[in-house]
């Protein structure tokens, strides 16, 4: 391969390229509406220019048909007058006439046909312009659509990387942490007050219990209780018999007890 067309072909090849990435689809579709349009408007000029020359070719052939029907009646009547040789020089003037109708005819049907088909192909193109409109407002649509979804496309794609959006994350989980931390101090804080209620009730506790040993009596709680009777000597003999009466009200006693303790237990 030589030098020459490796650098042609290089060139077509960036040519192309260039062309290709130039092209707005657009624009493209709006260009080739008006070409067709441009071309629609050079056949309708044929279409009538051969229309002209059929109605010309025409005209031409009827004034040739004429001629040849009066050279005909002219050669009758140069028979009647009994002059042959007038009769001889109208029919060829009739067979000159003759000859060009002919080739008037013919040409005349070359253009007859040639024009209809110049007329089916502008209808032809009339109907391929007008579904091309409709096309292209169609293809617009879409090149729309397909625009705003490639662009919505690069805008959630940029957004997985971008500050704003991390900086939003950082942003709600702080507002996670402050929550945490409310939610923290309102717990400790239910729990202190709970803590001073309850010091007051076991305060109240404490008051009340108080009050029923100075009421009881008990030993020790008041300063001015009586003193309970002397033990035996210990030279005194015990009297069998009264010991298990003095043990029955210590036993019901610590019964009585227990059967607190046990119900304290389970509240």
């Amino acid at each position: 391969m030589g030098l020459f067309d490796r650098v042609r072909r290089v060139v077509g090849a960036n040519l192309n390229d260039l062309v290709s990435k130039a092209e707005d689809p657009e624009k493209m579709l709006e260009q080739s509406i008006l070409e067709m349009q441009e071309d629609m408007v050079q056949l309708r000029q044929g279409v009538a220019q051969a229309i002209a020359a059929q109605k010309r070719t025409e005209k031409q052939y009827n004034d040739a048909d004429k001629e040849v029907n009066k050279w005909q009646r002219n050669a009758q009547l140069a028979l009647q007058k009994g002059d042959e040789n007038l009769a001889r020089q109208a029919l060829e003037r009739k067979k000159t006439f003759s000859e060009t109708s002919t080739t008037l005819k013919a040409s005349l049907d070359q253009q007859i046909a040639q024009v209809d088909g110049l007329k089916r192909n502008l209808i032809q193109l009339e109907s391929k312009i007008s579904e091309a409109k409709t096309k292209k407002e169609m293809l617009k649509a879409r090149i729309t659509a397909a625009k705003a979804q490639e662009q919505l496309g690069s805008m959630v794609r940029g957004m997985n990387t971008n500050s704003a959006m991390a900086a939003f994350e950082r942003m709600e989980e702080k507002v996670l942490m402050q929550e945490a931390r409310a939610q923290s101090v309102g717990e400790l804080a239910s729990a202190d007050l709970e803590s001073q209620f309850a010091q007051l009730e076991s305060s109240d506790v404490d008051d009340e219990l108080a009050a029923l040993k100075a009421q009881m009596s008990l030993p020790g709680e008041a300063p001015n209780q009586p003193q309970l009777p002397q033990q035996a000597t210990n030279n005194q003999q015990p009297n069998p018999q009264s010991t298990p009466q003095s043990q029955e009200p210590v036993d019901s006693q610590q019964k009585e007890l227990d059967e607190l303790r046990k119900q304290l237990d389970q509240m």
